[in-house]
């Protein structure tokens, strides 16, 4: 499906020279332009990026670090917005820094997005100058010209790059940050999974040596896992998912490896554990095949013997998606809200 604000937003991408960035997320999946080669992009999507590096781009996957531009260095900045707002303040935020004076910035999106009061602040942030256009009533993109340093104080990002403990329960504390799903608070239905972990353990013939945790985020499954004793392998596609989990490992000092990666593409390994609460979302909507995929991935890297846990929202057909992957499936179950799910024996 076409984005309407990255067509808006495309022009400037194909027409940018100099030393140009272009800030890629999630929403930018899937949509096509033509190779620029004088423009580098950054994204927190490791997915995004090996699909554009496939397609010919330079980029750089990180956790939207723009510490490697010094200031007043970059010529424009293009930028579908995100859709949380300390993203996407961090990203105006360093605009301003490391934009030259008379450098541009391209940002795009639609009204229900919070595209009209995200141009009205960084319009004050770039004294004013600023070129508005639309393709249509829902859909704005702004030119804003950078005077050089900000006109007022810079937008708040929520400290946008430093971990910090969010949480704490009976068993640890949490680092995370703006940028990670969930990143400020224990998900209900990932402490629903651990309540209940013994009642998928007891299934397994032996305690497991491993376990993976399919789309870790900060670690929560990863790290409640760790006292069954096996070494877990947590992998994200987040940048700053992948940073935050790694924190939490060192703090607890959990025998672990993070690893960068698509629904754990790449992971030749099968293990007898895997944890999983999978998202539904990406993007602004909602990705049918988003389930699919997780479940190809727990099939893929599942061994003959294990069983994989998983956790949904009531709501999620996960036991008529999984009939043609895994001959065992057992609704474990569920509190009004959230439902636990065994998988055994991969097809």
């Amino acid at each position: 499906m076409t984005d309407t604000a990255f067509s808006l937003l495309k022009p400037e991408l194909d027409s940018a020279s100099g030393v140009a960035l272009w800030v890629a997320d999630e929403n930018l999946l899937n949509q096509t332009s033509r190779v620029n080669a004088e423009v580098t992009v950054i994204s927190n999507r490791f997915d995004l990026c090996q699909q554009l590096e496939s397609a010919g781009w330079h980029s750089q996957f990180s956790d939207f670090d723009f510490t490697v531009y010094a200031d007043h260095s970059v010529d424009k900045i293009l930028y579908r917005v995100s859709k949380e707002k300390p993203v996407v303040h961090h990203v105006i935020n360093q605009a301003i820094r490391i934009l030259k004076p008379g450098g541009k910035l391209c940002i795009s999106g639609l009204k229900n997005e919070g595209i009209k009061t995200y141009l009205d602040k960084a319009k004050k942030l770039f004294a004013g100058q600023i070129e508005q256009s639309k393709s249509d009533k829902n859909t704005w993109m702004g030119i804003l010209q950078s005077p050089g340093a900000p006109d007022t104080e810079l937008l708040e990002d929520h400290d946008y790059t430093t971990l910090r403990e969010v949480a704490t329960d009976e068993n640890f504390s949490y680092i995370s940050k703006p940028g990670v799903y969930g990143w400020n608070k224990i998900d209900k239905g990932s402490a629903f999974l651990i309540s209940e972990l013994p009642r998928f353990i007891e299934r397994l013939k032996q305690s497991p040596e491993t376990a993976l945790d399919l789309g870790c985020g900060y670690g929560y499954l990863s790290l409640n896992c760790a006292p069954i004793g096996c070494r877990i392998t947590a992998t994200d596609n987040n940048a700053g998912a992948l940073k935050a989990c790694e924190e939490n490992f060192r703090l607890q000092g959990v025998d672990a490896e993070v690893v960068a990666a698509d629904c754990a593409d790449g992971i030749t390994a099968r293990f007898p554990l895997i944890v999983c609460n999978p998202p539904f979302h990406q993007g602004f909507g909602v990705e049918g095949d988003m389930t699919d995929r997780f479940l190809d991935a727990a099939r893929k890297h599942l061994q003959a013997d294990g069983i994989a846990c998983f956790v949904v929202n009531l709501h999620i057909p996960l036991e008529r998606k999984a009939l043609k992957r895994f001959a065992t499936i057992e609704t474990i179950a569920d509190n009004g809200s959230f439902k636990l799910v065994l998988l055994a024996q991969p097809k």
